[in-house]
């Protein structure tokens, strides 16, 4: 018997989705017709890919192992084909985005909307989720990512740089006053981001020509996994927040939050634009990421002036 590239299509995106409903779900299949393609995937390659059990379904090594060879492959050729689709009618295929949820609906909904309008033969998917996706391996073609970017093997384009503000409520400031230095804000009760070590997320610009980041240690009073939330408890005076302009500059407009000024600036974050590696970057990923580019600038167009 032999392989359909259906099958394994399939196969990776259950792979990636962690179960056959979530997959038939989003191939708009039946869960059956899921269940049959990797049964006959299995058949074909002599293997078992996945271990059964009653609401459970496994990936063995060898799946694991499988998914990771072929996963670049097939990416080649979606982006081959699509490519040549494309120069004959524009672009088409599916076009699947991974982004932060906060800057995913409070900008980037917008731009995508636009773009999508631009290309009504394109398919886009777009996932937003706070924790950092894996690009290449959940076979997403193009993502945001807002911070420093680890040693990665994605190609990566800067969109612009966004600084950081602590900040907090008037009230806040009126009642429990406000530290003038960094090594203060240890004594005062602090609004912590659950996805990142504090560590990391209170970082500091070193006053040295060329020094290390200054990390400190803050008091979590509330810790959330999303930056809206933290800004809105720190708008109702629960305690000092650290977070990217672009989630905070409508509030400090408002007069909701005000800047806390230290003797020392946040590390500002990087907004960049982030794709998988690839011989022939398919002309849906270089259009998004130059729409991208267009439309989010240096400076960035939520900029607010202390």
């Amino acid at each position: 018997m032999d392989w359909r590239f259906d099958d394994l299509m399939t196969f990776l995106d259950v792979m990636d989705s962690g179960g056959i409903t979530t997959t038939a779900a989003r191939l708009n299949l039946s869960k059956s017709v899921v269940s049959k393609r990797i049964t006959d995937l299995e058949q074909a390659l002599d293997v078992e890919l996945f271990q059964r059990a009653p609401r459970k379904l496994t990936p063995t090594e060898s799946a694991g192992s499988f998914a990771e060879r072929i996963q670049p492959l097939v990416r080649e050729i979606i982006d081959v084909t699509d490519g040549v689709s494309e120069r004959q009618a524009g672009l088409r295929g599916r076009l699947r985005i991974a982004a932060p949820m906060s800057f995913g609906t409070m900008y980037l909904s917008r731009i995508i909307a636009d773009f999508a309008l631009a290309h009504p033969n394109l398919q886009v998917a777009i996932e937003f989720d706070d924790q950092m996706s894996d690009i290449a391996g959940s076979g997403f073609d193009v993502g945001l990512r807002i911070g420093t970017l680890a040693d990665s093997s994605l190609i990566a384009r800067k969109l612009c740089s966004d600084p950081r503000i602590v900040c907090c409520s008037p009230h806040f400031a009126a009642t429990k006053g406000l530290p003038q230095t960094v090594a203060e804000l240890s004594d005062y009760d602090c609004l912590d981001y659950a996805n990142v070590h504090a560590a990391r997320l209170w970082q500091f610009q070193n006053g040295q020509k060329g020094g290390a980041p200054v990390s400190i240690s803050i008091r979590s009073r509330i810790v959330a996994n999303n930056g809206e939330a933290m800004r809105d408890m720190a708008i109702a005076g629960l305690g000092l927040v650290l977070l990217p302009m672009f989630i905070v500059a409508d509030s400090l407009r408002k007069g909701l939050l005000i800047a806390v000024p230290l003797d020392a600036s946040p590390v500002p974050y990087t907004i960049q634009a982030v794709y998988p590696p690839t011989r022939h970057i398919s002309p849906k990923v270089r259009a998004f990421v130059d729409h991208l580019a267009r439309h989010i600038t240096e400076p960035p167009l939520w900029r607010f002036s202390q």
